[in-house]
């Protein structure tokens, strides 16, 4: 894989399938089922941890002002909930500490 590229869910399955000689039904069931189980907990209000990966959490944004670049006019941005994510030690010494 180039290092520009992103990696897909099919790429995900695809190595599941080479690595564990799963058929394709049964990786693309497993990418599936663990990135549903993220989701679920996460609009459950509940963080996710894989230790050495990193955690998922909600955060929740207070409404502000903002400004509208083409028109330079004022507007209220609404408050809204974003997924955060934090690096793992593990995974921080991998990509950035090296």
């Amino acid at each position: 894989m180039d290092p520009m590229e992103t990696l897909t869910k099919a790429d995900l399955s695809r190595h599941l399938m080479e690595r564990l000689e799963l058929g394709k039904k049964d990786a693309d069931l497993l990418v599936n089922t663990f990135l549903d189980s993220i989701i679920v907990s996460l609009k459950d209000g509940e963080g996710v941890e894989l230790r050495g990966f990193g955690s998922f959490r909600l955060r929740d944004r207070r409404a502000r002002q903002g400004r509208n670049p083409r028109s330079g006019e004022s507007i209220q941005v609404p408050p809204k909930r974003v997924v955060y994510f934090k690096l793992g030690k593990e995974l921080r010494s991998k990509l950035i500490d090296d």
